[in-house]
């Protein structure tokens, strides 16, 4: 037998313990809690989400999925902390839009890449913004607004969370699809903006539904529209920006499921099994659509490529902006 034949036989052969390994990983797996990591301080929408998920894939594992919050760097401290974790299926993440598409180009020590540093384990689902107004703002619609910026340029302030937060990059996203010059107004978290919003002292922002939500019931914001692709269930009589004029705009704030890039496939199948189960109860759609996230599961695959897909656009959008890492 030849050198290079030996050589063949011995890689498959390694092949073959590894195959068998991960399946006998996978068939003991979990046997132990598992720990959710979720890159926020808790109490945000973020976290909300990310508890919900632990909870009801707690009863379908079999064991504890324990919440670990670790904020920081625009939660690019978590999720680094995943991506350098041990691949054996018992520490993952929330991956969310802010940290796989715009943290690693916003900060300069993100310390993770997106496509290489992850395995993918599924969608959770989608949150759109709202875009809302002071009532007196003369803008009744997404079309009336871009006339008055136009007619207005560099008079038009928005407000956000702060500085490189998912609603600054939104207002940016909004002002380069309509070609108008929007100035904006960084708070410290979405609570202040929409103080100063109600009061009049800014026209309008960009901010999470659930937080708008009792605001615009009560007449004290009018929703010009929100920033996915469908209409969202929270206000349904609220158009998308896309169906406003600006196409195929979608800002929506993505949920899903990671692991350690090298974690066996047979381990994230049962996980993404796990999750999809969820996403399919009644109690798990009710508690993420009253914190406005429409569930969207899907395969590993499907989350992998959106993850690609939102990376390009929301990186591209940060850099044009100017935005900076506080």
């Amino acid at each position: 037998m030849g050198s290079w034949t030996r050589f063949l036989c011995a890689a498959v052969a390694a092949l073959a313990v590894q195959g068998a390994a991960d399946r006998a990983c996978a068939q003991a797996y979990p046997d132990r809690p598992v720990t959710l990591v979720i890159p926020f301080a808790p109490g945000g929408s973020t976290s909300i989400v990310g508890r919900v998920i632990a909870d009801k894939m707690s009863e379908t594992l079999g064991e504890k999925v324990m919440v670990d919050n670790r904020p920081g760097a625009g939660g690019t401290v978590g999720t680094r902390a995943v991506a350098k974790s041990v691949p054996d299926g018992y520490t993952i993440g929330l991956g969310y839009t802010g940290t796989l598409a715009i943290g690693p180009t916003l900060y300069s020590k993100a310390g993770y890449d997106p496509r290489k540093d992850f395995a993918p384990i599924g969608l959770i689902g989608n949150s759109p913004n709202s875009l809302v107004v002071h009532p007196a703002f003369p803008a009744r619609t997404v079309g009336e607004l871009i006339a008055y910026a136009k007619a207005n340029p560099g008079k038009v302030n928005f407000g956000s969370a702060g500085a490189g937060t998912a609603s600054h990059i939104t207002g940016e996203y909004f002002g380069r699809a309509a070609g108008i010059v929007l100035v904006h107004i960084p708070y410290k978290g979405t609570g202040p903006a929409l103080v100063d919003l109600i009061g009049g002292h800014i026209p309008m922002a960009f901010a999470p539904i659930p937080a708008t939500h009792a605001n615009v019931s009560g007449g004290q914001l009018r929703a010009l529209a929100v920033t996915s692709l469908a209409r969202t269930s929270l206000l349904p009589e609220v158009p998308t920006i896309a169906e406003s004029g600006l196409r195929n705009f979608d800002a929506s704030l993505v949920y899903g499921l990671i692991a350690p890039a090298g974690t066996p496939r047979p381990i994230i199948d049962r996980l993404n099994k796990e999750l999809r189960a969820a996403l399919a109860s009644d109690e798990v759609k009710k508690r993420l659509l009253q914190d406005g996230t429409e569930p969207t599961p899907g395969t590993p695959e499907d989350y992998a490529a959106f993850i690609d897909r939102d990376e390009t656009k929301w990186s591209a959008i940060v850099k044009a902006s100017g935005a900076k890492e506080e």
